[in-house]
């Protein structure tokens, strides 16, 4: 929409579903669309600074452009999934642990 009608020229936009989800939410949605029986680990280790609580105000996005979002998230996490099916893995984890421990920050 934004290419197309040249209202929103310069302008930052926040596209999303203009919803509050928890990342809790999110996890849970996710390990279901594949097919995981997993419950989240919440460290409950913030770091000084961290947003808490944000989601994407769209009505800018609305406004300008008529935006309207036109995928559920289930659905969005369902069409995710099946694409990382076709990318290669690599693991990476310990090695982003040990990046945010030499920077004494919670991993």
């Amino acid at each position: 929409l934004a290419m197309e009608t040249g209202f929103a020229d310069g302008v930052a936009l926040n596209i999303g579903s203009g919803m509050a989800i928890s990342i809790v939410e999110i996890a849970k949605t996710l390990a279901e669309a594949m097919g995981c029986e997993i419950e989240p680990e919440i460290s409950y280790r913030y770091r000084g600074g961290d947003i808490r609580h944000c989601f994407a105000d769209i009505s800018a996005a609305k406004n300008l452009l008529g935006y309207a979002p036109q995928v559920a998230l289930q659905t969005g996490l369902e069409e995710l999934v099946g694409w990382l099916g076709s990318q290669r893995p690599e693991e990476r984890v310990a090695k982003a642990a040990a990046e945010l421990q030499a920077q004494e920050l919670p991993a």
